[in-house]
Order: structure tokens, then C-alpha cells, then sequence
């Protein structure tokens, strides 16, 4: 049910062992030419930013070396400060890899396994939960559980918030009364069906094992080790420097921040504020195995599950899109209100790119224009 390892179907990642995979691929590149941002890319992407007002940061890396290292738009539109290479974004779900590690972090050191049940794994009642829900169905969105923002019901974020407003929500266990007492949706195991809701239940799991408060654990145990010196859950009401505002654009030409349509601090689920290196550090550490170690890292890059796209499957907090057998990409993206994220890792040409927007849109489309080059 769980596949040790993804060789058959990804070669390039059977190469990522520490000592060999800067050679190896430094060699691949050599033979390749490289990817080499030419003028016309960067007249598209430009033409691009225009067309979609694009506000953030946009970082492409092959092996070690910097491509492009790009800022667009205010970090804070009042005071025309500029967003730059240092601006922390949020980064909504791009942070459920966050979570995802961190319970294979748990599993490797044989304090969880991912057949462990949710009733035998957290001290929380769930009346109306199938009790064979296990650790595999919440990374895989497949336990089939209730989420806190039911798409099917509302079509706007800010709606959760009449009832429950949004400065209350600063620990996971304030998410619990948004979907702890409904009823399931689906059969655990029966199909993928994205949802935030397992991923905070995911987080409350961690800090049960580890006996150590979510945030905490992912800075001192994810954050430390990848060199992520500038990543953190901040409190929207306690925001560092160099931290960009959210913006939401308005049909009348007017705007607004998003300070009252998310909770006041990110959970297990999406929240965290990270920079473009901080990300590209990310994956260098798991991909270098300084996370988890081989077998693990396997792992969460395993296309467990089908998603709703063809190409498309997911595996433990990452997407990955396949062509066939091969494996063209493993990305990680959020969305919320003032929020578009895109970071991806392109393992045949091992380029890594990040795009982070404080804006609720835009980030998709730069991607895709940089993504042509990448995979063309």
C-alpha cells in the first residue's frame, strides 16, 4: 500500500544522494546547455506582470545558480515600500509540505506510522468520524471527513468568519468547532477530494507526539534545518519587517488588506510567511535528505493518489505531474484572500522556482510562462 521508493517511475530521483547529485547533475546540465533566461522570456514574463499587475518575488534556480531573481509591486502600498528579495509572503497551502514533513519526521523516528489511526493517535472526539481513518488518508486528502470551508456551500473565505471571527482562530484547536461535530463526506479511502480540515487534524497530531505547540515544532525541526532564517507563523497583529501585506482588489478599482479574512495566525493547513530563498533552501534540504532521510523522502514524494487532473497526482503535502511514467514535477501552491503562491522543483533540468504574490492572483500565470522554458 505504501511503495518504499519511486525509481521505476522517477530515474533522476534515484540520483539525489548526498556527495553524488551535484556531479551528476552539474554534468546533466553540461550536456543539456542549461536553461539560460533568454530576452524573450523576459519580455513574455513582463508582459505578463502588466497584464495581471503582479505584486511579488519571483526566484529561479538551476542547481545553485541564480537564473532570474525578480520584485514587483509595494510590500505595503501605503507607504511605497517596495517588495524585494528579503519580503516574507504568505504563502497559504504551499505550507501543508511543512506538515507533511513533519510527519514523516514523527514516522521515521517511529513515533507515528501512517497506518495509525486518527482515534488512536489524537485525544479528540469526532462522533460522526469513520474510525479507520488513518494518518495515509489525511496527507492524501482521502479520509473523506468534513471540511471547515466547504466549497460546495460557500464560494467566498471571509464567510467563516461571521460566526467565528477571525482573531480568535490563533491555535489549531480553535479550527476544531468550524467541522468537529459533521458528518463525513465520503468513505475514508474512496477518492481524493481536497481539504484543509485534515491538515489541521495532521497538525494536531504532531503536537501530540511531539508534546510540542505546531509552529514551534515546524521552526526549530523544518525551518532551522533547511536554513529557512527568515520563515515563521507571525500573527497578523504582530507582523515582523519585511513582512508584505495582502492585498484584495476591489471591481470598483478600490482595495483593502487582508487582515480580517484570515484566521489570525496560519495553522498546520496554510499561514506560514516565507521569503523566495527561504523556499528555494527548502527544497534543497529535502532533496539533499538534511529532512528526512532517504526512505522517507521517498516517501512524500511517492504520487500516492490521483487527483482530479489527469496528469496530476499527490503525495504527502506536494503535488506531482507526470508524462507517462515520468515525473516532470513536484509543486507545492496556496491561495488565499491577498495571496498567490507557485513554488515548483523540475527534476530532469533540477531547477527549482518560486513566485510569491501578495496579491490573491498572478502567481499562476508567471509560473506558466516560466514554465514553458523549463519544460520545452
Amino acid at each position: 500500500m505504501f511503495p518504499l521508493g519511486i525509481a521505476s517511475h522517477f530515474t533522476y530521483y534515484g540520483t539525489l544522494v548526498r556527495g553524488q547529485l551535484k556531479d551528476e547533475f552539474s554534468e546533466m546540465t553540461k550536456s543539456t546547455g542549461g536553461m539560460i533566461l533568454n530576452r524573450d522570456l523576459l519580455r513574455r514574463m513582463d508582459k505578463t506582470r502588466e497584464k495581471n499587475d503582479f505584486s511579488g518575488s519571483i526566484l529561479v534556480m538551476e542547481n545553485s545558480d541564480i537564473l532570474t531573481e525578480t520584485n514587483y509591486g509595494y510590500a505595503n502600498r501605503s507607504e511605497h515600500i517596495h517588495n524585494d528579495s528579503h519580503t516574507r509572503y504568505g504563502i497559504a497551502s504551499g505550507c501543508k509540505l511543512f506538515t507533511s514533513i513533519a510527519i514523516c519526521q514523527l514516522v521515521e523516528a517511529g513515533k507515528l506510522s501512517f497506518e495509525t489511526k486518527l482515534v488512536d493517535c489524537l485525544d479528540v472526539q469526532f462522533p460522526y468520524f469513520d474510525q479507520d481513518i488513518t494518518i495515509h488518508h489525511l496527507l492524501t486528502h482521502t479520509a473523506g471527513i468534513p471540511d471547515y470551508f466547504d466549497e460546495e456551500v460557500m464560494d467566498d473565505f471571509e464567510e467563516l468568519w461571521m460566526k467565528n471571527p477571525m482573531y480568535h482562530i490563533r491555535s489549531l484547536k480553535d479550527f476544531l468547532p468550524l467541522f468537529q461535530n459533521q458528518t463525513m463526506k465520503l468513505k475514508a479511502g474512496e477518492q481524493f477530494q481536497y481539504n484543509n480540515a485534515g491538515y489541521i487534524l495532521l497538525g494536531l497530531i504532531i503536537e501530540q507526539a511531539a508534546q510540542l505547540e505546531f509552529s514551534k515544532y515546524v521552526e526549530e525541526h523544518i525551518f532551522k534545518k533547511a536554513n529557512m532564517v527568515h520563515s515563521g507563523y507571525f500573527e497578523f497583529d504582530c507582523l515582523p519587517k519585511n513582512t508584505a501585506l495582502g492585498y484584495i482588489d476591489l471591481p470598483n478599482g478600490k482595495w483593502k488588506t487582508n487582515i480580517y479574512s484570515l484566521p489570525a495566525k496560519g495553522g498546520s493547513d496554510g499561514g506560514a510567511y516565507v521569503t523566495v530563498n527561504d523556499t528555494a533552501n527548502l527544497w534543497d534540504a529535502l532533496l539533499h535528505h538534511q529532512l528526512l532521510n532517504e526512505e522517507h523522502t521517498r516517501m512524500l514524494l511517492t504520487p500516492h493518489v490521483r487527483t482530479n487532473g489527469e496528469n496530476s497526482f499527490y503525495g504527502y503535502g506536494v503535488w506531482v505531474e507526470k508524462k507517462g511514467e515520468e515525473i516532470v514535477k513536484f509543486h507545492v501552491v496556496g491561495y488565499d484572500p491577498g495571496v498567490s503562491f507557485h513554488s515548483a522543483f523540475y527534476p530532469k533540468a533540477f531547477i527549482k522556482t518560486v513566485i510569491c504574490s501578495n496579491r490573491s492572483h498572478g502567481a499562476f500565470d508567471m509560473m506558466k510562462e516560466i514554465e514553458e522554458e523549463v519544460l520545452s
